[in-house]
């Protein structure tokens, strides 16, 4: 769906379809979705005026803020990436450049693009590399010379007569009849050394290609293989694709939507705010706020592809603040998230709408995954609701993961069955007494509790 024809209750109801709850998330990231629409309507001189209204999401871990981002960014095909605060370093220091992340944006979209575009001319590098496998199975007839110095070919080598033959192998080529058969196909490599960059922290925040500086300094060099014509067909293709795809088109479209659609998810940001002092691991902590600021703000960061302006792409930023607060954060950086927005805790009920509701519940999952095996699962509703209990306990005694301790909870149910189904076929109903029996042990056992579940 364009934008355009995403309203914001809309979204809300596609969000719904995978995500339990949330209800003030959802309705933020939607109305900052339905912002660029709006943006986009406006004349050149006030768009450049309107930034996004980037969003703070506070919540413990498992309630959906990462769900809710990617789901949104899958829903209007943005450009996506979550990176986690607590890896980068302030600059000076060993590791990860903040900036880092918009290259890493970047680089995903050219991939996504290239895979577009690749699509797009699949069907014409199909037929080039059809063309390509008929003239290795039905070499080029060899003309000879008349007493006249004319070139004519001789025999069967008619062209007529090539023509019909040649049609007569497209069929059977198409029919999967010469796949087995073995040719020799010539493919392209780079004669350059395999360059390996070891101990280089930050290389890549340089937007350096070290592999392509120096395959360009070595010719190209054509290799020979035999190989199966089933092969053969996906490495022709693919070369003819890639000599298809326009390049700089492709990095001229991937610079355009990082820009204008990226969606970049940072979580953990409650692990660099500072809970003051000046000292210590805070200083370091402040320091990567501060350059994540021009970021968020609206700057530009040089990549292998082009320099990108970061002033209209989303940024929504996520964490526990457990031990730190929002107000921990340093004010300019405070400033750049207008948008708050507190996530729920989830408790035994919410749990059960996580196993039943959603398109992707686990439930479904698994009764997929046991389906191949010629397994067909049904839970009761009262094993749902003794799943959501066993979870929502599991959660109050020991760390609150919450909805990603109904994987852990759900694998240990299954385990045995999961482990048997090669040898068992039909149907097995999953109740109340099933659950009990299966975790009663590890629900008990506290020390169990802490390993397993």
């Amino acid at each position: 769906m364009s934008l355009r024809d995403l309203t914001p209750r809309e979204v809300v109801a596609a969000l719904d379809r995978y995500i339990v709850g949330q209800s003030k998330a959802k309705r933020a990231v939607a109305l900052a979705i339905r912002d660029r629409w709006r943006r986009q309507q406006l004349d050149e001189e006030m768009r450049g005026e309107v930034i996004p209204k980037n969003i703070l999401m506070i919540g413990p871990t498992g309630v959906g803020k990462t769900e809710i981002s990617r789901r949104i960014a899958s829903l209007t095909d943005a450009p996506f990436i979550k990176v986690e605060a607590s890896k980068f370093t302030e600059v000076g220091y060993v590791g990860r450049d903040v900036e880092s992340m918009i290259r890493d944006l970047v680089e995903l979209t050219v991939n996504m693009v290239t895979a577009e575009e690749t699509e797009r001319v699949a069907a014409q590098a199909a037929a080039v590399a059809e063309e390509r496998l008929l003239d290795l199975l039905l070499p080029p007839a060899h003309p000879t010379a008349t007493a006249g110095g004319e070139i004519e070919a001789t025999g069967d080598n008619s062209e007529e007569t090539r023509q019909r033959t040649r049609d007569k192998l497209r069929a059977r080529l198409r029919d999967g009849l010469f796949d087995d058969r073995e040719v020799e196909v010539t493919v392209e490599r780079s004669a350059g050394p395999n360059i390996e960059v070891l101990g280089a922290a930050g290389m890549e925040e340089m937007g350096i290609n070290l592999k392509e500086m120096f395959g360009n300094m070595f010719p190209k060099q054509s290799q020979r293989r035999r190989v199966k014509v089933v092969e053969a067909r996906h490495l022709l293709k693919d070369e003819a694709a890639a000599r298809m795809v326009d390049q700089e088109r492709v990095r001229e479209e991937a610079l355009r939507r990082v820009q204008e659609r990226g969606i970049v998810f940072i979580d953990e940001l409650d692990k660099v705010a500072s809970s003051g002092g000046g000292q210590g691991p805070d200083v370091s902590r402040e320091g990567v706020q501060r350059d994540i600021l021009p970021i968020v703000e609206g700057s530009t960061v040089t990549t292998k592809y082009g320099p990108v302006k970061t002033d209209h792409i989303l940024f929504i930023a996520a964490g526990a603040f457990h031990a730190a607060k929002p107000s921990d954060l340093i004010p300019e950086l405070q400033g750049r998230f207008p948008i708050r927005v507190e996530l729920d805790s989830l408790d035994a009920a919410d749990f059960v709408r996580i196993l039943t509701e959603p398109k992707n519940a686990l439930t479904r999952q698994y009764q997929a995954m046991l389906a191949t095996e010629g397994v067909a699962v049904t839970f009761t509703d009262e094993a749902i609701g003794e799943l959501a209990r066993i979870a929502a306990l599991a959660n109050e005694r020991t760390e609150n993961i919450g909805a990603r301790r109904l994987h852990t909870v759900m694998e240990r149910l299954l385990a045995d069955l999961s482990f048997e189904a090669p040898d068992r076929h039909g149907e097995v109903i999953i109740d109340a007494a099933y659950v009990r029996a299966q975790l009663a042990e590890v629900i008990e056992d506290e020390d169990l509790r802490r390993y397993i579940l």
